[in-house]
C-alpha cells in the first residue's frame, strides 16, 4: 500500500467506527496533502467526513434516506433508530454499513453465522422504507428459469395452435408473436426490476450452486437483466438490494466486489437484552438478564451449532409462556430444544454442564 493511503487509513481508523477503513477506495480524500500529518485528530476527523460527504454526491444512485451529513454519529443514531422502528436493534458498524448502501444505492452482502438476523434486514428496511419485499430463497439446483423468469410454454403453444386453426401461415410473425411479453412469467428477479420500488432478498446464496452467482452480476451492477428474445429490462426503480450467506461455501469474488460487505456477528450481552425487550417483551426483566447470560456463556463452549439471536428470542418466549420467573434447572433441561437444534448438543449440556451456567448467569 501506498504510504499516504497507510497513513490515510491510521486516522480513519482512529477517527471512525472499524467498518468505515474498508471504503478508504472510494473516499475523496486528499492524499497529497503535504499538512495531513500535522493535523490534529479532530480536523483529521472533519476531512474525512467532507470526502464522505462528497463520495456520497458524487456516488448516489438512488434518492438519499438521510440528506443531512453533519456528523457520523448522527447518521448512525438515524439508521439505527430507522431499524430500531421495525424491531432490529442494530450496532454502529452494521448503521453505517446499511445507511451507505441504502445512499450509494449499491447491493448489500451479509455473512455470518445462521440466525444472527441477516435475513431480518431486509424485512425491517422493506416495512419501513417502505417497499414490498421480494424473497429470492436459494437452493441447490436452482437455475435462472426459478430466479428471473420463465417462458409460459403451455401459453404460447396454445397461441400456435390457434394461428394455425385460423389460417395464419406467416412463421416469422408468429415465431415474434409467440415472445410476446405476455407470455413471460416474471420471477423474483425479474418482478423486483418491475412496478413498484422493492427490496430484494438474495437469501443464502451460499446454497446455490456456483455456477448460478454468473446470473446475479448483471442485476448487481446494471439493476437489469437481459432476456435474448426481448431485449434488456432495466429497473426504473432500482431495488434495494439485500444478499445473505451462512457461509458454507465461498462466494465468488465476482458477486463480493458489486457489493457492500459486513459480517453479522453474535450480539454482546448488552444488545442482545435490547434485542429481547422489543422480541419478548412480556419477559421480566430479571429473566432477561439471566436469559442473555446464559446463552453469551453458551456460545463460549464447543458445540456444532451454538444458539442465534432467533434461538434466543424462541427461547425467551418459551420461558415466558411457561410462566418462569428465574433459571430453574428443571425448565432449563426441559425446554433445551428450543436452544438448541442437535441431540449431541443438548446430551452435552444438559445437567451439570446446564446447572453451571444457570448459577453463573443468576450470579450476573
Amino acid at each position: 500500500i501506498d504510504p499516504r493511503l497507510r497513513r490515510l487509513r491510521a486516522a480513519l481508523d482512529r477517527a471512525l467506527e472499524p467498518s468505515l477503513p474498508a471504503y478508504l477506495a472510494l473516499l475523496d480524500v486528499p492524499s497529497e496533502d503535504s499538512q495531513w500529518d500535522r493535523l490534529d485528530p479532530p480536523q483529521r476527523r472533519q476531512r474525512t467526513i467532507d470526502g464522505v460527504k462528497r463520495l456520497l454526491l458524487r456516488e448516489s444512485q438512488v434518492q438519499p434516506l438521510l440528506v443531512m451529513f453533519e456528523d457520523l454519529h448522527w447518521i448512525d443514531a438515524e439508521t439505527q433508530a430507522l431499524l430500531a422502528s421495525g424491531g432490529y436493534v442494530a450496532d454502529r458498524a452494521l448503521a453505517t454499513t446499511i445507511h451507505l448502501a441504502l445512499t450509494m444505492g449499491r447491493p448489500l452482502f451479509l455473512e455470518g453465522e445462521p440466525g444472527t438476523g441477516k435475513t431480518e434486514i431486509a424485512k425491517v428496511l422493506a416495512a419501513q422504507l417502505p417497499r414490498r419485499l421480494v424473497r429470492l430463497q436459494c437452493y441447490d439446483g436452482m437455475d435462472i428459469s426459478a430466479a428471473a423468469y420463465e417462458w409460459n410454454h403451455a401459453r404460447q403453444l396454445m397461441a400456435i395452435r390457434l394461428a394455425e386453426a385460423a389460417g395464419d401461415v406467416d412463421r416469422a410473425a408468429l415465431d415474434r408473436g409467440i415472445y410476446d411479453r405476455k407470455f413471460l412469467q416474471p420471477r423474483p428477479l425479474l418482478d423486483a426490476l418491475e412496478g413498484s420500488p422493492a427490496v430484494l432478498l438474495i437469501d443464502e446464496l451460499d446454497r446455490a450452486d456456483e455456477p448460478f452467482e454468473a446470473f446475479l452480476l448483471e442485476i448487481l451492477a446494471d439493476f437489469q437483466i437481459t432476456i435474448p428474445e426481448l431485449g434488456t429490462m432495466k429497473a426504473a426503480t432500482p431495488p434495494v438490494v439485500i444478499i445473505t450467506s451462512n457461509r458454507t461455501r465461498e462466494v465468488h469474488d465476482a458477486v463480493r466486489r458489486r457489493c457492500l460487505y459486513h459480517w453479522v456477528d453474535y450480539p454482546d450481552a448488552a444488545r442482545e437484552r435490547a434485542i429481547l425487550k422489543l422480541r419478548a417483551p412480556g419477559l421480566p426483566e430479571a429473566l432477561s438478564a439471566q436469559v442473555v447470560a446464559f446463552v453469551q456463556k453458551l456460545r463460549e463452549g464447543d458445540y456444532f451449532k451454538l444458539p442465534g439471536v432467533a434461538e434466543t428470542i424462541d427461547w425467551a418466549q418459551a420461558l415466558a409462556a411457561l410462566d418462569a420467573k428465574a433459571l430453574e434447572q428443571g425448565v432449563v433441561d426441559e425446554t433445551l430444544g428450543v436452544l438448541l437444534k442437535y441431540q449431541d448438543d443438548i446430551a452435552k449440556l444438559k445437567g451439570e454442564e446446564a446447572a453451571r451456567l444457570i448459577a453463573e448467569a443468576r450470579a450476573g
